[in-house]
């Protein structure tokens, strides 16, 4: 285990300091898409700007059954969320997950807090052996989360997105647990 990660019985308890994670509801939908439509959580991601509460509702509802969605609350605010979904057939030992925090609670350790979580499921409860994402490669603090939690770097996307007028290139990153 890396030492920068919290204990994994600490996160199970769903409480990491002041950061509770616990699973996304449907009455989360309004919070969500407010979080979604933020320019910086929206720069990391595939959104696209205007994200409906609707549409983030839907999305709620029909939760894929191989799928893991957690929030991040904050004195009663919900300031982050992360999902890990089980990838299929051939690749059942894999894992993708994707994340993302409020613009204004970004370096306050929620996004540790969330992908410690992730990274526990995935390890104690599915015996996920490869773990997967992507990110922009203009999203240090992002990299550099990842890395603490043993992503490396497996290569290079480019013009992977058109975002804000431009085409960026994202890494593609994997965590294997040995």
């Amino acid at each position: 285990m890396n030492p920068q990660q919290e204990e994994p019985d600490e996160r199970r308890y769903g409480k990491i300091g002041a950061i509770e994670l616990r699973a996304a509801r449907p009455s989360d939908a309004e919070a969500i898409a407010s979080i979604a439509n933020l320019p910086g959580f929206r720069a990391g991601t595939l959104r696209l700007p205007f994200q409906s509460t609707e549409e983030t509702q839907r999305w709620l509802d029909k939760q894929d059954p191989n799928a893991i969605t957690l929030v991040a609350v904050l004195d009663g605010q919900v300031v982050g969320n992360a999902g890990l979904r089980r990838l299929a057939g051939r690749r059942i030992h894999s894992g993708s997950i994707g994340m993302g925090v409020h613009d204004d609670f970004t370096g306050r350790g929620i996004g540790s807090a969330l992908l410690g979580a992730l990274v526990d499921v995935a390890d104690n409860w599915l015996a996920i052996k490869r773990l997967e994402l992507t990110v922009y490669v203009d999203n240090a603090p992002a990299i550099r989360l990842y890395e603490r939690f043993g992503f490396e770097t497996e290569g290079c996307l480019r013009a992977f997105a058109f975002r804000n007028g431009d085409y960026v290139d994202a890494f593609t990153m994997a965590r294997l647990k040995i």
